[in-house]
């Protein structure tokens, strides 16, 4: 392909990125009025706007403005905190470790954030999400540490799979540690099976603002690691070979990943598929530059989260936990994707 043809294709490639960032974005302000419009109680369009561009006294004194400050906002901006979170923490992983069934849960995130919780429900009597959340996040960092420490001590030419192997081994352990705690505290299993779903009900600012800066930094640094990580898709040797730090490349996008799903997990319990399904759809979409697909992971992620909780909410008389059809929605879509690739 001559140099002419290139130009074409990264001129038509750019409008393709572009034109599904302007796409998702419309998605997703629909999505999100959608959001705000469906519970206990629906609001019209014309309440929800009502509400929205409430200020002052009136967001307490007003019907709809109460619901939508109070209740459903809060929902919605979680959703989108976490929906980015995974999404972005999902291409990081899978442009890492150079493996399409990667996903943010081979670092033990989950499965540390989920011991944590078994152990703080059942040793110091946490009842609820603001009393455990940040055992989650405590749990999920040490873990996804232990795991980059031990994978470490084989060297810069070990490669991601052993990483990709010690996750499978410590997550399968923590795994067992919690099954043992709630299996033999009944108490403890009651409260930890609400969590351990996936939700986003009954979460509210509380939550999500001391997270915050969590977010952002995995966030920043997922998107720095950007360029990088195109790099290093070629392999280990053509990386080094263009000036890349193999080993600051590496700690970089696992700090990453560490910070935005042990944020989200803590946040909203682990909610799967979430990381593995929005990287394939993207590559699908605009090819395979990772700093594109950083970037529209930003929107894709909470389109897909937004559109699973509106789902959860209309589809059973009460609501159905938005892990639940995270997992119906992107098991389809993975296997069909596959489906599609294995046959081309």
């Amino acid at each position: 392909m001559d140099e002419a043809s290139l130009g074409r294709d990264r001129a038509r490639r750019r409008r393709c990125a572009i034109a599904t960032g302007v796409a998702g974005l419309a998605v997703l302000a629909g999505l999100a009025v959608v959001g705000i419009a469906i519970g206990a109680k629906p609001l019209t369009i014309g309440e929800v706007w009502s509400g929205l561009t409430a200020t002052g006294r009136d967001r307490q004194e007003i019907p709809e403005a109460v619901i939508v400050w109070q209740t459903r906002m809060p929902r919605t901006a979680l959703t989108v905190v976490v929906g980015a979170s995974l999404a972005l923490a999902g291409v990081a992983m899978q442009a890492l470790t150079r493996n399409p069934l990667a996903e943010p849960g081979l670092l033990g995130v989950n499965s540390g954030a989920a011991f944590a919780v078994a152990l703080a429900i059942s040793a110091f009597g946490a009842t609820n999400v603001d009393d455990y959340v940040w055992f989650a996040f405590a749990g999920s960092a040490l873990a996804a540490s232990f795991i980059y420490v031990v994978s470490a001590r084989r060297g810069r030419t070990s490669g991601d799979a052993h990483l990709v192997l010690v996750g499978a081994a410590v997550s399968a352990a923590l795994g067992s540690c919690t099954g043992i705690i709630t299996m033999f505290d009944k108490e403890a299993f009651d409260s930890y099976r609400f969590w351990v779903i996936g939700s986003l009900a009954d979460r509210g600012y509380g939550i999500l603002a001391p997270l915050l800066p969590f977010f952002a930094a995995g966030c920043l640094l997922a998107l720095l690691a950007g360029p990088s990580l195109n790099a290093m898709m070629l392999g280990e040797e053509q990386a080094q070979a263009l000036g890349v730090r193999l080993g600051l490349v590496r700690a970089v996008v696992l700090l990453a990943v560490t910070l935005l799903c042990g944020a989200a997990t803590a946040a909203s319990g682990p909610i799967g598929f979430v990381g593995l399904a929005i990287p394939h759809i993207l590559r699908l979409l605009v090819g395979v530059d990772q700093r594109t697909i950083l970037g529209l992971a930003l929107i894709a992620g909470p389109c897909f989260m937004l559109a699973a909780d509106v789902i959860g909410r209309v589809a059973v008389s009460g609501e159905l936990e938005v892990g639940i059809v995270t997992a119906f929605l992107g098991a389809p879509v993975l296997i069909a994707i596959l489906v599609r690739k294995a046959a081309t």
